[in-house]
């Protein structure tokens, strides 16, 4: 498999980044053997998640019941399901490999999307709590017009989900063929349909529960392979980094910034993307309204950034000790990247990985741990597709329900049965359509498509959301022109990037040493640093030159939204503070 692009890292995630919040797998698969212990371990996750769906399917009645479990979950069961959601396969398979490659530079993918997390926590997490009740949109709509606000909050919705969903179904099915040596189509199949069936039935509760599940098993499964790899080098991280330095190709500049992201614009615009783009993922911040006050909101939080954070520092580990540790296991490495003894050579430790710089974390688990082991993880990257692809699937379909159907097409006429209905279907739809763009899109590079999620969410749903918590001088008008200004300049800045104009679309031009490459009409890889003061001033200047009497009306509602804001008067399950 090729290496992971800087796109293809972005994640979350995921949530994504998953794969959530999560980077997408691209590229050629060098297809293994059947593992028939990681499909064993694996049926025995479908069947008790089955299981979970079931129980769940018994509980789920009323649409508080199917968009927010009831809202009866804690913050520490939540927060380990935000992590499930955001925790993705290619963030272990990728920034290990990342790390692996590059050094001290593979965690600035990692940190971008860590410092996310205190940005939801202190800011947004209480407000969103306290004003919503299913989507964000009922944040961002809560003294504004509903029409207006639900359409541009779901469409910003539905485009990051779709372009997350697809980039998640091709690497679904190129991680599947790569760890069980199924068939690509049969992998996105079994995932779709799985997807359809964890959300159709057992609605937020099953979907929660999954994601519980699958943070439990990614968090035990990287601690033990972290672990079982420290303990070659007595437990000693200086000693780690220390043999690293000497093997890698790169030496001691891999324990140096700056091999990675050498463009700073691009670096600032990339840290933009995941920081704020984090705090705008529909799927994410959906899981506020599953607890029961904003109290458990912001725990929620809290220990979701706590095992976010160690997963991270253990795929550090995973990286570097993999680089001691798969130098001395030549199994791994293609026969060209061996000496006449049998050994890697070290010129060679990075290019000379079968299967590319995605394998690493797979590799490893195999050395430290066997063949059993190495069922285990593999079984616990596909279980971690679903779980993502699930909580995305229910906020498409949420979006499509709760804010299109119920709000703008029946204008808060209809009833929960219907409106639970439109959910079920909309769910049914978003998975066969997911299904069909991951066997269509099997050959493409829709690696970027993650880095666009991210740039939309933080281009067009962040800067609507901030503003309407704490900005008392926005109208619906602002909301609305500046959530699309900040979706089309996202995806157009997107378009004439290297990524897309060049890589996908297939446009060249000559570089300084005359070689023929991909190129782009605008030099950044990431739009945010455009696309998010775009946004903002669209906000502000439609909403300064708003003086309609709607407009005066709206100012003058914020106060009362700030209260209900900082004291939860007024929001279901408040605790005064």
């Amino acid at each position: 498999m090729n290496r992971l692009s800087s796109w293809g890292i972005l994640a979350a995630l995921l949530v994504p980044f998953g794969l959530a919040a999560a980077p997408a797998l691209t590229g050629a698969v060098e297809q293994r053997s059947v593992n028939m212990t990681a499909i064993i371990m694996f049926l025995v996750f479908v069947v008790a998640t089955l299981g979970i769906t079931y129980w769940a399917s018994k509980r789920t009645r009323t649409t508080k019941d199917f968009y927010t479990a009831g809202g009866g979950i804690t913050g520490m069961q939540n927060g380990l399901a935000i992590a499930g959601d955001f925790m993705s396969a290619a963030s272990f398979l990728g920034i290990s490999g990342l790390v692996f490659a590059s050094g001290y530079d593979g965690l600035i993918y990692s940190i971008g999307f860590l410092v996310g997390w205190p940005i939801i926590m202190f800011l947004i997490a209480e407000q969103i709590r306290n004003l919503g009740k299913f989507t964000f949109a009922d944040v961002t709509s809560y003294r504004f017009g509903q029409t207006q606000i639900r359409t541009v909050a779901a469409i910003s919705s539905l485009v990051v989900v779709a372009f997350y969903l697809i980039a998640q179904m091709v690497g679904a099915g190129k991680l599947i063929q790569l760890l069980f040596g199924l068939e690509y189509w049969l992998a996105v199949v079994a995932v779709g349909l799985l997807m359809m069936t964890y959300v159709i039935f057992g609605g937020m509760t099953a979907t929660t529960w999954v994601q519980i599940i699958k943070a439990v098993l990614l968090l035990s499964g990287a601690t033990f392979m972290a672990v079982a790899a420290l303990s070659y080098f007595n437990f000693s991280p200086e000693q780690m980094f220390q043999q690293a330095v000497e093997i890698h190709p790169g030496g001691a500049a891999i324990m140096e910034p700056g091999s990675l992201v050498k463009d700073p614009i691009n670096a600032i615009s990339l840290g933009l993307a995941l920081m704020f783009g984090t705090a705008g993922l529909p799927h994410i911040l959906m899981r506020f309204f599953t607890v029961p006050n904003a109290k458990e909101a912001r725990k929620s939080v809290f220990y979701a950034t706590g095992f976010i954070g160690y997963f991270y520092i253990l795929t550090f580990i995973i990286g570097f000790s993999a680089i001691v540790l798969l130098a001395q296991n030549p199994q791994f490495y293609k026969p060209e990247a061996l000496n006449a003894d049998g050994k890697v050579m070290l010129d060679q430790l990075v290019s000379g990985l079968a299967g590319g710089t995605n394998m690493v974390a797979i590799n490893l688990a195999e050395a430290v741990g066997g063949n059993l082991f190495l069922g285990f993880i593999s079984a616990v990257a596909f279980a971690t597709i679903l779980a993502v692809v699930a909580g995305l699937t229910l906020a498409g379909a949420s979006a499509i329900s709760h804010d299109l159907y119920a709000s703008v097409i029946a204008k808060g006429r209809s009833n929960e049965a219907t409106e639970i209905k439109v959910s079920r279907i909309a769910t049914f739809v978003l998975g066969m359509v997911a299904i069909a763009l991951g066997i269509a899109f099997e050959s493409q590079n829709v690696a970027f498509m993650v880095g666009l999620a991210f740039a939309i969410a933080a281009s067009a749903n962040f800067p609507v959301l901030a503003a309407s918590i704490f900005w008392g001088k926005m109208t619906t008008r602002g909301a609305f022109y500046g959530g699309f200004a900040g979706l089309i300049s996202a995806v157009v800045l997107t378009i004439l990037s290297k990524a897309v104009w060049g890589d996908v679309l297939g446009f060249t031009g000559v570089n300084a040493e005359g070689q023929v490459v991909p190129v782009g009409l605008i030099p950044l890889d990431n739009p945010a640093i455009i696309s998010i003061p775009f946004a903002f001033f669209c906000i502000w200047l439609f909403s300064v030159l708003d003086q309609s009497e709607r407009a005066k009306l709206e100012r003058a509602a914020y106060f009362a939204q700030r209260v209900r804001c900082e004291t939860g008067i007024g929001a279901e399950g408040a605790v005064a503070h």
